[in-house]
């Protein structure tokens, strides 16, 4: 599974205009499934979000995690993480796992972050979402739970 995690101030989810998701300070994050992902790998993600140390402690250092803040974690499914744009203009998504793979995958993501004791927030499954966030930092960070970056 791949993720774009980004510490954000707050960010609002819409479809067809209706706000389906709103938050806080926290991180949010766009989730790519793959082929070959697996329930194993869905815990292992949100386990690596919730615990990521990408806030500011009482020194001033990236130091702290969702759990420490009490921040929210937004989730939204992005399948475009998995493009391969390496050959030609136009992205391939051959590595992207078929909706009825990929949707119950997501799920497993918030579902485990939730039982760690974190909010969480998400869009709508294969709907075209506008998402507007204020990063905070700014701060990026790409995972891969397989580590191909």
């Amino acid at each position: 599974m791949r993720a774009v995690a980004q510490r954000v101030r707050c960010a609002r989810i819409r479809v067809d205009g209706e706000l389906v998701g709103e938050m806080g300070e926290g991180l949010l994050a766009l989730v790519g499934v793959a082929r070959d992902d697996t329930a194993a790998r869905a815990a292992e993600l949100a386990h690596k979000l919730v615990h990521l140390r990408v806030f500011e402690d009482a020194a001033g250092k990236m130091n702290a995690s969702l759990l420490d803040t009490g921040g929210a974690l937004g989730v939204v499914s992005q399948f475009t993480l998995l493009g391969d744009a390496r050959k030609g203009r136009r992205p391939s998504f051959t590595e992207a796992a078929p909706s009825e793979q990929a949707e119950p995958l997501v799920e497993a993501v918030c579902r485990e972050a939730r039982a760690l004791g974190v909010a969480v927030v998400t869009g709508r499954f294969r709907a075209a979402m506008d998402v507007e966030l204020l990063n905070a930092g700014p701060v990026t960070i790409l995972l891969d739970t397989e580590r191909k970056f």
